[in-house]
């Protein structure tokens, strides 16, 4: 069981993950090894609140198809190992910022003395292009 936060935990069989040959440098290997970790989840066997469901497809983007299966491609080092715990601590970590709900704003009124700052300088620079000008020549 992988523990994502007190209330929720994730069963490991529930993951899938396959390993492909991954691009980038690393010479004769790349072309040898599956060294790239393909990790697959499917997001039904949570239950997850529809709050944290709704910000969990917004984190997720275009990682996670329209059955809801979140793909996560690992091919950040060259073993698999590394590359498999690396894609389990990325969906880890989505699934702890979806749990998190954003502060709500509150709006606030501009203050007394920043408004007078602001029209103070507009009028500084409106003084500035003023000035610039044709200045009337007397023939």
């Amino acid at each position: 069981m992988l523990r994502v936060s007190h209330a929720l935990s994730i069963d490991e069989d529930d993951i899938d993950i396959a390993f492909v040959r991954a691009s980038g440098p690393g010479g004769q290997n790349v072309n040898k090894l599956a060294t790239a970790a393909q990790l697959r989840f499917y997001t039904g066997k949570i239950a997850l609140p529809d709050d944290a469901r709704a910000r969990l497809i917004r984190l997720a983007g275009q990682r996670m198809t329209k059955e809801g299966v979140i793909v996560i491609h690992a091919q950040r080092f060259r073993t698999q190992e590394r590359n498999r715990a690396d894609a389990i601590d990325r969906l880890l970590e989505l699934l702890r910022e979806s749990l998190v709900r954003p502060t709500p704003r509150r709006p606030t009124r501009p203050t007394l003395g920043s408004k007078q700052r602001r029209l103070e300088g507009k009028k500084r620079r409106g003084d500035i292009k003023a000035r610039r000008g044709a200045r009337g020549f007397d023939d």
